[in-house]
């Protein structure tokens, strides 16, 4: 199984060692990818709606599409992100917001339809419900219809901080996920992800969508006839 790892700061703290726990564990000769933001890609979406046109067009396009592609060659994904004020940190959601264009909004990715998904955060004090529910928007608009929360208030500031007993819990919580994971198959998509995708195909279908190159796009897939990207390869 390919893993890939999207790590939101660049130091290996509690989010990090557990979202590697839960990596570790999982049964197989699995392949684990890591990437770390800022310093995997240290820049903002300037916002110029280049890509919509040409996804090459991006000014960071080649930093990007080192982690796309990665992204794209999964089985898995596993996104930790430390809780900062209540909401997902700033690095991690700039790398989200380079990849708006696709959404299925835009021009969706089949290969999302058919990945797992685990998010983790930990935070020392407050909840990390935000932080999660940020990057849960982001995986399940890619299309990912299997997605796992994970989020503790670890009451440390650094992983060597965090109390033994509390070390012992996630432990214990992170091979129960393993577990759930080394026996899952191939991910179902679910009610609400086909209610949003087919909501998308009337609009581009409609010549409502943000560009005529997302309507090809669609008609490429044959999304706009009875094809669906999460149907058979």
């Amino acid at each position: 199984m390919k893993i890939v790892m999207l790590n939101g700061q660049n130091h290996k703290g509690s989010t990090y060692h557990i979202g590697r726990m839960i990596a570790d564990k999982i049964d197989g000769n699995n392949e684990i990818r890591e990437f770390f933001f800022p310093k995997d890609l240290n820049h903002f979406c300037v916002g110029c709606y280049q890509c919509i046109e040409d996804e090459k067009a991006c000014p960071f396009y080649k930093e990007k599409k080192v982690i796309i592609d990665a992204v794209e060659d999964a089985d898995m994904l596993i996104v930790a992100t430390p809780t900062y004020c209540m909401h997902v940190s700033a690095p991690l959601k700039a790398f989200f917001d380079f990849t708006f264009d696709y959404w299925m909004s835009h021009r969706p990715k089949a290969c999302m339809f058919r990945k797992h998904a685990v998010i983790v955060s930990t935070s020392a004090g407050s909840s990390t419900k935000r932080a999660m529910k940020d990057v849960e928007d982001s995986l399940f608009y890619w299309g990912v219809p299997s997605i796992i929360k994970y989020g503790i208030t670890v009451q440390a500031m650094n992983w060597d901080g965090v109390r033994a007993s509390k070390k012992e819990k996630i432990d214990r919580d992170t091979s129960r996920i393993a577990d759930k994971l080394s026996r899952e198959e191939k991910p179902h998509v679910g009610i609400r992800t086909r209610f949003i995708f087919n909501m998308m195909r009337m609009m581009q279908k409609n010549g409502w969508g943000s560009s005529p190159v997302e309507k090809e796009y669609w008609e490429q897939n044959g999304w706009l006839g009875k094809k669906r990207p999460w149907g058979k390869l």
